[in-house]
């Protein structure tokens, strides 16, 4: 068969510029470290190379989120730390108050010092995170959750939390309220008597568990005075489930009451009574968390007793009572805010370990990756050096076929 001269030089044209491709995706795949540099490379790596690539996307945004989730915990950890010292301050204070032989100069001069506990703490409930967001506000974070209105310190926040997706499968809580941290306690943080309006010279201890097992535990009672100065009597009410008192049984109506010393139990609790009550006085008395949850409120009535003289004994049975009932009920708000602060913990906790697996996540997406469309150096380099001799081979044997023809030997 005959072959034209044109023929052989459109092959070798044509075998000069597919070296010469070859030899330049190879300088590509060489300059990029990828072995995949377009699609069309290997259309099946490439299309899981997209997936895998989203896929690293998606865990990236989730290790962003942790950052975020991260910092607030922080600053609330910080915070709720600050508030337990304050807290525990406040007892202290509390308890030294309540040493009988303080003059009243030396109880205001404890209420001054209180007061500046009490203003640190109004301003770490209504701390901001730094970018003007109130930690503690739930999703009202605009706007201080804590304000006088008048009646005292009350929370004027949401009621529910910020939460972020911190994994593909997990929504944390990245904050708490206000009304959980500083308007609540515990359950099981025990139990808190408190006075009513009272004028006689009624005080109180305790009240202190005796019996768990009685079929009253759990619930709130009132002790009522009546009788007269020369016999006063006292009887024992029970919160009904309706949230109304009725009485807690005929052998606790009308009892005879010796104001040298008594003691009352009901629901499994014992109340020591002492000093001579007037008509009407009561005390109420029932677990923590159905008491005065307000640490605010507390407060406030501490301070309002200790900067007041007690001058008469019905004011000095009230501040006996006043710093009686707020020793526990600082212990059960102090209780709280140690809980969540361990919850916050527990979070960052939670967050060391996704962060742990997402790592190792992130590694296996990297090595898929490599695996995909990474490039050999190794084998890259040797099929370089053998394109390179190829393509020139082809060039000199394109300048050998360029220079055939007849006219060169005529």
């Amino acid at each position: 068969m005959r072959i034209s001269t044109v023929t052989m030089y459109d092959q070798s044209v044509s075998s000069l510029n597919r070296q010469q491709s070859e030899f330049l995706h190879l300088s590509q795949q060489l300059a990029s470290g990828k072995r995949v540099v377009n699609p069309s490379d290997d259309p099946q790596a490439a299309s899981r190379a997209v997936a895998v690539s989203q896929a690293q996307a998606v865990t990236q945004q989730y290790t962003d989120a942790r950052v975020s989730a991260r910092n607030a915990l922080s600053q609330e950890e910080s915070v709720l730390n600050s508030a337990s010292d304050a807290l525990a301050s406040a007892k202290a204070l509390v308890i030294q108050a309540s040493n009988d032989t303080l003059s009243d100069a030396d109880r205001q001069s404890i209420a001054s010092e209180l007061r500046g506990v009490y203003e640190t703490l109004i301003g770490q409930a209504n701390a901001t995170d730094g970018n003007g967001r109130y930690l503690f506000g739930g999703y009202a974070d605009g706007a201080e959750p804590f304000t006088d209105s008048g009646n005292g310190i009350e929370y004027v926040g949401a009621d529910k939390v910020r939460e972020q997706q911190v994994d593909a499968s997990r929504l944390m809580s990245v904050g708490d309220t206000g009304a959980d941290i500083f308007t609540s306690v515990p359950s099981g943080a025990g139990y808190v008597a408190e006075q009513g309006d009272n004028s006689g010279r009624l005080t109180f201890a305790g009240p202190d568990v005796v019996d768990n097992s009685d079929a009253g535990y759990g619930k709130r009672y009132q002790v009522e005075f009546g009788g007269t100065d020369d016999a006063p009597t006292y009887s024992v009410m029970v919160e009904d489930d309706s949230g109304n008192w009725v009485s807690a049984g005929a052998a606790l109506e009308d009892q005879p009451y010796d104001p040298e010393g008594t003691s009352v139990e009901v629901g499994g609790l014992r109340l020591e009574l002492e000093g001579a009550p007037a008509t009407d006085d009561s005390v109420t008395f029932g677990p923590a968390d159905t008491m005065n949850t307000n640490v605010f409120t507390t407060f406030e009535k501490v301070l309002a007793v200790l900067e007041a003289p007690a001058d008469t004994p019905a004011k000095q049975a009230t501040l006996h009572n006043t710093l009686n009932g707020a020793m526990r009920e600082l212990d059960a708000s102090l209780d709280n805010v140690l809980t969540k602060r361990a919850s916050v913990g527990a979070r960052l906790n939670e967050l060391d370990v996704i962060d742990s697996v997402s790592g190792n996540r992130e590694l296996n997406y990297a090595q898929t990756m490599s695996d995909l469309v990474d490039l050999d150096y190794n084998q890259a380099i040797s099929e370089y050096s053998m394109r390179q001799v190829g393509m020139q081979a082809a060039q000199q044997a394109f300048i050998g076929i360029r220079d055939l023809s007849l006219f060169n030997y005529m």
